[in-house]
């Protein structure tokens, strides 16, 4: 909860202090709060919305199975996991499904810590031993106990928001700026008596709005992906703590040789193994390089480090 109450206040006080900014240059002032109230349900919205939905449409797009119950030799040994890990994280056991792929791989998601999902592949449970399969679950079950997802989902509300508002307010800037360059001639001219309506019906600032939302949204998501990539580094660092770093150096060295799947993009932020890409290309990567994660094992950069929040 205070980690909610932290990302709002940082939020609101963002908003407020560009708000306060515009309304001192005289820009748009009669709108602004209407503004930031659209923007942060709008920018909140869409995010809180994706997190409720991330179980169903995760499912749904790996066409995963829940077990509840084992009925095989597999599928009780990774209940048996999910339960001993989540007791030692202090956490309610997340629910797990399988699903069928050639590709070794396995994510987490959930809008709750206390009530979560682990997917693993077919591929992953027919390529790796026991103990490879322990250290890409507590991987996992870290994220869960970390609350990644939900941090991730107020990140992105934050940027959402930010992006929403900032993009329209200097579009309603240079609405007005090119209303006044047209109407210079006119005595009578007042800016701030714009109507609202006039603003939202203009071409000008409906294009404007658009490009610099897309513009500021492409820019502002390498800042979401960087903290993705970080908070792998963390899950990593919890599970060397569970099950030992050599297991998990082993089980990411596996997956480096694993079958990368040629997958849609509805699923591939779901994938543990990243390929090779450009330099431009890994600043939109959800996860670092699997040479970079077992590096950072080796020299124990983050097993000694605390995590900000792990909310326990």
């Amino acid at each position: 909860m205070m980690r909610i109450i932290l990302f709002l206040i940082t939020n609101l006080s963002v908003m407020i202090l560009f708000g306060s900014i515009l309304s001192l240059l005289g820009c748009w002032s009669s709108t602004t709060f209407e503004l930031m109230r659209m923007a942060g349900i709008f920018g909140f919205g869409g995010a809180f919305i994706s997190l409720l939905l991330s179980k169903s449409i995760a499912l749904s797009a790996v066409n995963g199975l829940i077990i509840s119950q084992a009925s095989n030799n597999v599928e009780h040994l990774l209940l048996k996991i999910i339960h001993v890990q989540a007791k030692k994280l202090d956490i309610v056991a997340p629910q797990l499904a399988i699903y069928d792929s050639i590709d070794m791989n396995a994510f987490a998601t959930g809008a709750r810590r206390n009530a979560a999902l682990i997917a693993v592949s077919t591929g992953l449970l027919k390529n790796m031993n026991q103990e490879s399969i322990e250290a890409v679950v507590a991987h996992e079950m870290n994220h869960i106990a970390s609350g990644d997802m939900v941090t991730m989902t107020l990140i992105q509300g934050i940027i959402n928001t930010f992006v929403i508002f900032v993009s329209r307010s200097l579009a309603a800037m240079i609405f007005y700026w090119t209303s006044f360059i047209s109407d210079q001639n006119d005595e009578q001219l007042d800016i701030h008596s714009t109507n609202h309506c006039d603003i939202n019906n203009s071409i000008v600032y409906i294009i404007v709005s658009t490009i610099l939302e897309v513009v500021f949204g492409m820019f502002a998501s390498i800042i979401v992906f960087w903290f993705s990539r970080h908070r792998e580094f963390y899950a990593d660092a919890g599970a060397a703590k569970l099950v030992g770093c050599r297991n998990v150096i082993a089980a990411l060295q596996e997956l480096k040789h694993s079958h990368v799947l040629n997958t849609s993009n509805s699923i591939t932020t779901f994938y543990i193994n990243s390929v090779k890409k450009s330099i431009l290309s890994n600043l939109f990567a959800s996860h670092p390089s699997l040479d970079k994660r077992i590096e950072a094992l080796q020299h124990g950069t983050y097993l000694n480090k605390s995590s900000f929040f792990l909310n326990k």
